[in-house]
């Protein structure tokens, strides 16, 4: 008997399988799938039955959190008194995987009533739910992953792609921005990470400041106290050069027994990275991992130090 592993891998590849069989199906449908939710002046109506329903739902919420307003609505409940949440600024995105879901047919008619566009979404390009839409997402599967071919797991799958497809499309559309996601998504590490600014998270009590004349010996003592694995050279307050454990460990190892009469000026790094105090987290990091470095300096707009944010004040 096959270990529980082995069929793991197998849905991975049946539903990678299914996924990847979407490339072929994409046509002109998807552009003008994303122009009518490009320039929608209401909302996106996502609406499905059952399992469709539940990628129905996450596809909308992944497009009210990428700049597209969007919310899912239970077709059965459109009629009870939900369809009053629809406008003619609106426009659905049908989700079923035959296209022929009575539930959400019923609910069809209704939609082209009020001459709302609708992007269909099924397996099944001849289906009813293709016949009556604006346009039609051909997201076939050959077959579930399921080995009874009947748990919707392939075709959930391809639905759900499909989905992120038209959210990515989307923020390229409306070059939707980290500070566009950061609004959407103030709470929580995520959130914050965005948010966070270099003064928020900075070391800015006992600096490890020392002068370029100092001879190593003694900045030893003064990069070790600071705990931040740096000293910080300045002039007259203003900052003239940076040094780090590590230009402190290549100094010892090349110089040796001179290692003693050498100063800071010998091996520090003039041109320091610094960055502003309103410079966010996001960007630290971004700086962080172009230049290979593990700190930087906040100044003000004369140069003067304000803090040093590390790679371990990045990690909220």
């Amino acid at each position: 008997m096959k270990e529980a592993k082995e069929y793991a891998i197998q849905c991975f590849k049946d539903e990678a399988e299914a996924v990847l069989g979407l490339v072929s199906q994409l046509d002109d449908s998807f552009d003008k799938a994303v122009e009518l939710m490009y320039g929608c002046k209401g909302k996106i109506i996502v609406t499905g039955v059952g399992k469709s329903g539940h990628i129905g739902a996450k596809i909308a919420a992944t497009l009210s959190s990428t700049g597209t307003p969007s919310f899912f609505i239970n077709p059965l409940d459109v009629f009870h008194g939900d369809l009053g949440v629809m406008t003619s600024d609106d426009v659905v995105l049908a989700i079923s995987h035959s296209g022929q879901t009575d539930e959400l047919l019923r609910f069809i008619p209704m939609v082209l009533q009020m001459q709302i566009p609708i992007i269909g979404m099924s397996g099944n390009p001849q289906s009813l739910l293709a016949k009556y839409s604006t346009c039609h997402l051909n997201v076939y599967v050959e077959k579930e992953a399921c080995p009874m071919n009947l748990a919707p797991t392939s075709s959930t799958m391809a639905q759900l792609a499909m989905g992120d497809a038209l959210a990515i499309a989307l923020i390229e559309k409306r070059d939707f921005q980290p500070r566009d996601f950061a609004q959407f998504h103030p709470g929580g590490e995520l959130g914050k990470r965005l948010l966070t600014t270099a003064q928020d998270v900075m070391f800015k009590d006992d600096l490890p400041v020392l002068p370029p004349e100092m001879h190593l010996g003694e900045a030893i003592i003064l990069v070790s106290k600071g705990k931040l694995g740096l000293g910080i050279a300045e002039v007259d307050d203003k900052i003239v050069g940076l040094i780090t454990d590590g230009d402190i460990r290549r100094a010892m190892e090349k110089w040796q027994a001179e290692f003693f009469n050498r100063t800071v000026s010998d091996i520090m790094t003039r041109t320091p990275k610094t960055v502003r105090p309103e410079t966010k987290i996001t960007e630290i990091q971004r700086i962080m991992n172009k230049y290979k470095v593990h700190s930087v300096l906040v100044i003000d707009e004369e140069n003067h130090l304000l803090g040093v944010v590390d790679h371990y004040s990045c990690m909220i």
